[in-house]
């Protein structure tokens, strides 16, 4: 069974006025628009072609195909004109005890002080759709930052001084609770200051991103948490993995994202929303080296697969031209068009046509063929999945 699937763009304030729109082909609304979920999560459902809530629909409609009734994942299409909060994201272990305890605390789930709003972890997985998507993810190794730091003259000797303990991990997760814990405040306004007079050939675009971020959150110890991290320039078709603990920041473009389904985000910076660093920094993997890149394996026949260990989900770029694309199917499938006009086909039912934006949920038992000149992503389980 092929079922198309809508929602309405979220409106978070870093989201942008036109991508959303000029991936659609419509008229921008003139508000931000950061996020399309492609999901049955309950904090932002897609609907079915009755109205009916995705959930409520597999529920219902799901059985027999194969389908279950909660999806073990959450596609989306995120927008972002500027940077998102610095964050990680719980294990499944730590997910559980701390919706628990707040739980028992009796702490209303959408509260804004709630950190921990269901009891699943939320490995993701974004891949660029615009032409470059920049990202902060995970971080760096330690000699580049000192040699980073160095750049800075005296305003990154305190810094550096906390940064040259013996143990690389320990150093950073000491330096980041101390960043946040809020007794950093002259080292952040030295560093901002420092890195407006600096001029650099290696960490140029570092230091272009402090002026940035100190622009639209002055006084914020995440300023200096993000040059501690890898900064990223993701090329269209290339993607970022952010396992559990890993610290990330999404700073522009457009891209598809793949999420375990969870709304779990420890924030540590650059928001005005809730931030609790003593549980952030428990999460947290401090674990220095490379920004977790990942670029697609090619299948035959114009199948690119993305590797991720994650057991929730699996994602594929599927790009058709002329000749018609088998897609293989591990279970419940969405499928969003990212490019062109793809027509899914199935084995019973109308086929289903897809313009960019648009999306489409294929159950188990479907075999689905795509036909057309277009870009299609395909979420999917993890082959250990359920």
């Amino acid at each position: 069974m092929l079922a198309p699937i809508t929602n309405t763009p979220r409106d978070y304030d870093w989201g942008s006025t036109n991508l959303l729109a000029d991936l659609e082909g419509r008229p921008a609304s003139g508000q931000p628009e950061a996020e399309i979920w492609f999901g049955d999560h309950p904090g932002c459902p897609a609907r079915v072609a009755d109205g009916r809530p995705l959930g409520d629909w597999l529920r219902d409609e799901g059985a027999g195909t194969g389908a279950p009734e909660r999806l073990p994942y959450l596609l989306k299409l995120l927008a972002a004109a500027s940077p998102l909060s610095i964050q990680a994201h719980p294990s499944r272990a730590q997910a559980i005890e701390g919706f628990a305890r707040e739980e028992a605390a009796g702490i209303p789930r959408d509260a804004g002080t709630r950190t921990y709003r269901d009891d699943n972890h939320k490995p993701e997985l974004i891949v660029a759709i615009s032409d470059e998507f920049t990202a902060l993810a995970g971080l760096r190794d330690l000699d580049t930052t000192q040699r980073l730091l160095a750049e800075l003259g005296p305003a990154g000797d305190d810094l550096a001084a906390r940064l040259s303990g013996p143990d690389a991990a320990s150093a950073l997760r000491d330096t980041i609770q101390w960043l946040l814990s809020g007794d950093s405040s002259a080292t952040v306004d030295d560093v901002v200051a420092a890195a407006a007079r600096t001029r650099s050939d290696a960490f140029a675009a570092e230091f272009a991103l402090v002026g940035r971020l100190a622009a639209t959150n002055p006084g914020d110890p995440g300023i200096v948490v993000a040059l501690l991290m890898n900064l990223v320039t993701l090329r269209r078709g290339e993607g970022v993995y952010v396992p559990a603990g890993v610290l990330h920041a999404y700073l522009e473009g457009l891209g598809v994202e793949l999420m375990a389904a969870s709304d779990n985000v420890l924030r540590g910076g650059l928001t005005p929303k809730h931030i609790d660093v003593d549980e952030l920094v428990a999460v947290l993997d401090a674990t220095p080296g490379p920004a977790p890149v990942v670029r697609a394996e090619s299948r035959s026949g114009g199948v690119f697969v993305y590797p991720t260990p994650a057991p929730d989900f699996a994602l594929t770029r599927v790009e058709v031209a002329d000749a018609d694309v088998a897609l293989a199917l591990t279970g419940v499938a969405i499928a969003v068009a990212t490019a062109g006009e793809v027509t899914l086909r199935g084995a019973a039912g109308e086929p289903v046509s897809l313009r960019p934006g648009q999306a489409v949920l294929i159950t188990p038992d479907e075999r689905p063929v795509a036909a057309g000149r277009g870009e299609l992503f395909v979420a999917q389980p993890g082959v250990s999945g359920s």
